[in-house]
């Protein structure tokens, strides 16, 4: 790491705490925890589905290798593949949002795919998560 010159070792110290905490904060907020995961699809809620859809938990889970995410709206859980670690935080909301919608409506019809176009980046998201797909597998995969 290059340090600026004629740093005093107290003014070093600082220099590579505060750089230390600004990795560690960019690291979290590219791997959320759970409880973030939670928070995260709480705000989606209240913005996108006026706080209708009301999920007990979000969990990244490791055994979705075919799916970006699931949901049980019965009990309002909603599981996110740790596949999507590290990728853009705009590709997991919008899986988190397409989760959401499901504790509102189970099926994919027209009015699922009405309040999941509430999400202003959804479109975007898909395509990234399409193309991500097929170059590693050679097809699309679902949320």
């Amino acid at each position: 790491m290059l340090l600026p010159a004629g740093l005093s070792s107290t003014d070093e110290e600082q220099w590579v705490r505060r750089m230390l905490d600004r990795l560690a904060a960019k690291e979290q907020r590219r791997r959320p925890s759970d409880d973030d995961l939670l928070d995260r699809a709480i705000e989606l809620s209240a913005r996108h589905l006026g706080g209708k859809a009301k999920p007990s938990s979000v969990r990244w889970v490791e055994n979705q290798q075919h799916r970006w995410g699931s949901c049980t709206p019965e009990h309002g859980t909603i599981r996110i593949s740790t596949r999507l670690r590290g990728m853009p935080s705009w590709v997991v909301d919008y899986v988190i949002m397409h989760e959401l919608v499901h504790l509102l409506v189970p099926s994919h019809g027209p009015r699922f795919w009405a309040l999941v176009e509430k999400y202003p980046k959804a479109e975007r998201a898909r395509g990234f998560l399409e193309g991500f797909s097929t170059a590693a597998n050679g097809a699309a995969e679902e949320c």
